[in-house]
């Protein structure tokens, strides 16, 4: 029973990672649903943020009371450069990007997270590297790999492959949207570079959440704050962007549904769960698991939007997930030479019966001890 709960414990941080791609694959394609509906990308910020405050903030009241530490001046502004990064830059970016390009394609190149997060951690000394060690070797090769494989998708389009007869049949209805929206100009490189751009945004958020855990250790309250930081920040940039009062608006329909489930999932939950995680095993792991999303997102895509799946995003996405999982192997080597070394220095526990059991032992001896101290009779 013990070995089953210690399996359980140790598989925890993949759970919650795994589960997460799939929340994030739900957004993607419900997100892409609103925003071919009217909803612009900046207003979705604002409203999915204002949604994550108003649900995370009492569960922060609640349970982190006690053990919330005290705000200082270097705490607060790495929450505000946190609601930049991520809420801000990241979102609105790949918003625009996915808007340009596709919900299929935009998952797939931010497959090269976990290699820009490794190369920041390594900067800024979060992530040691040993190139002697086998499983160094394999994180530095594996973050080439990665590169290599969306630097093909950047590069190389090539013919549409049908992933899903389901997709195959939305094709064939779907074919002259299609070649218009190709005629008139479809922009894959400027959109990729968008996507890329804030991919780097959100690596740097991951560095920053890991150095501001160790001054604030209260996830769920640095998750409410990063929310309302975001909300506002957010909220200037949509309000000098969108003046019409009527784009503000949301009725019941996937406008609303995309501001709620990313709200809730993908940045209340989402930040709580990558923050806990990121504390544990580092920025690297936590973004180890974006292929997962990104073939999720693509047989959704597929099946709800009809979207054509390229040749260069596949074998991209091929090559970047054979990467990825040379980091990640790379991670897990690393973590359990942490938990020997760990294990090694640990003082070696004692048993009070067992003292008690060696006092008893050596009383013989203590009394031939006292004995022999006394004075010898002639």
């Amino acid at each position: 029973m013990g070995l089953i709960i210690d399996a359980l414990n140790s598989a925890k941080p993949y759970l919650a990672m795994v589960a997460l791609q799939f929340g994030y694959a739900g957004m993607f394609i419900i997100t892409m649903i609103g925003m071919k509906r009217g909803l612009s990308h900046w207003i979705l910020v604002v409203y999915r943020h204002a949604t994550a405050t108003l649900v995370i903030t009492p569960f922060a009241l609640a349970f982190e009371s006690k053990i919330r530490p005290k705000m200082t001046r270097s705490v607060f502004l790495k929450v505000l450069l946190l609601g930049l990064l991520e809420p801000v830059i990241d979102q609105n970016l790949y918003f625009l990007g996915m808007s340009i390009t596709s919900a299929t394609y935009a998952s797939a190149i931010v497959n090269v997270l976990p290699a820009l997060t490794f190369i920041m951690a390594l900067i800024f000394r979060i992530e040691k590297v040993n190139l002697k060690r086998v499983h160094s070797q394999a994180k530095v090769a594996g973050t080439l790999i990665t590169v290599t494989g969306a630097t093909v998708m950047t590069l190389y389009k090539g013919p549409i492959v049908d992933i899903l007869w389901y997709s195959h049949h939305g094709a064939g209805n779907t074919h002259h949207a299609a070649a218009s929206a190709s005629s008139s100009g479809q922009n894959y490189l400027a959109g990729t570079l968008m996507v890329l751009l804030c991919t780097c945004s959100w690596a740097g958020y991951f560095i920053v959440q890991s150095m501001t855990l160790k001054e604030y250790p209260a996830e769920l309250s640095l998750t409410s704050l990063v929310c309302l930081a975001g909300t506002v920040e957010g909220g200037i940039i949509a309000m000098a962007v969108e003046r019409d009062p009527k784009a503000w608006a949301l009725g019941f329909d996937s406008r609303l549904l995309a501001s709620v489930y990313s709200g809730v999932v993908c940045s209340g939950i989402a930040y709580y769960v990558q923050g806990v995680v990121n504390r544990i095993r580092g920025p690297v792991f936590v973004t180890a698991f974006s292929p997962l999303c990104m073939i999720i997102t693509a047989v959704l895509g597929a099946i709800v939007l009809s979207e054509q799946v390229h040749l260069g995003s596949l074998l991209g996405a091929i090559i970047i997930v054979m990467g990825l999982y040379s980091v990640v192997w790379g991670k897990s080597k690393d973590h359990l030479l942490i938990m020997e070394k760990g294990a090694a220095h640990e003082l070696p526990t004692v048993d009070k019966r067992h003292l008690q059991a060696a006092d008893t032992m050596d009383e013989p001896f203590k009394v031939i001890k006292k004995d022999a101290s006394l004075p010898q009779e002639p």
